[in-house]
């Protein structure tokens, strides 16, 4: 099967320059649509967001290292890593609500 001839190009430029000789480079225009402003209720986090993070982060870590070391009441149980990995969850989700 033969290959179809290729076609000659004309060597033209198909799309304008991006430079005005009298007045430098040409920037294109803002957009024209819309784009409202972010509230301010919208960008700040409450006060207690951050703290209660890391104290979740940081209890539920506690939790799991007391586990494996054998502190905790009962010796060592995988309810307490439960319970330690609910705290890390919990702290993850509250990091959702940072801004």
């Amino acid at each position: 099967m033969a290959r179809p001839p290729k076609k000659k190009s004309t060597g033209g430029r198909v799309t304008p320059k991006a430079t005005d000789r009298d007045q430098g480079p040409v920037h294109p225009g803002s957009s024209t649509r819309y784009t409202p402003p972010v509230p301010e209720s919208q960008k700040i986090s409450a006060p207690w967001v951050a703290p209660v993070m890391f104290a979740l982060l940081g209890l539920g870590t506690l939790i799991i290292v007391l586990n494996y070391l054998g502190v905790l009441p009962g010796a060592t149980d995988n309810w307490y890593l439960l319970v330690g990995l609910g705290f890390i969850l919990g702290g993850i989700v509250t990091a959702t609500q940072l801004h």
